[in-house]
């Protein structure tokens, strides 16, 4: 059974355009920490995150450490 996050844990999301932006945003109010994944440094969610890994989204190593 999946658990679910509360608030004070953190979404991870893989892309880091504007919708990444608008989900960070409403993820931080509602007291959620929020990493992203993102081709370039200085994405338009990784921004506004509280983590951002830059690397190529078919990068695994990456996807670990986001996900870490």
């Amino acid at each position: 059974m999946a658990r679910p996050v509360v608030p004070g844990g953190t979404i991870a999301v893989l892309g880091s355009g504007q919708l990444g932006r608008m989900l960070a945003l409403a993820a931080r109010r509602m007291g959620y920490r929020f990493a992203v994944l993102s081709p370039e440094p200085g994405s338009p969610a990784g921004q506004v995150s509280d983590r951002e890994v830059v690397a190529p989204y078919d990068d695994l190593d990456a996807v670990r450490r986001l996900a870490a």
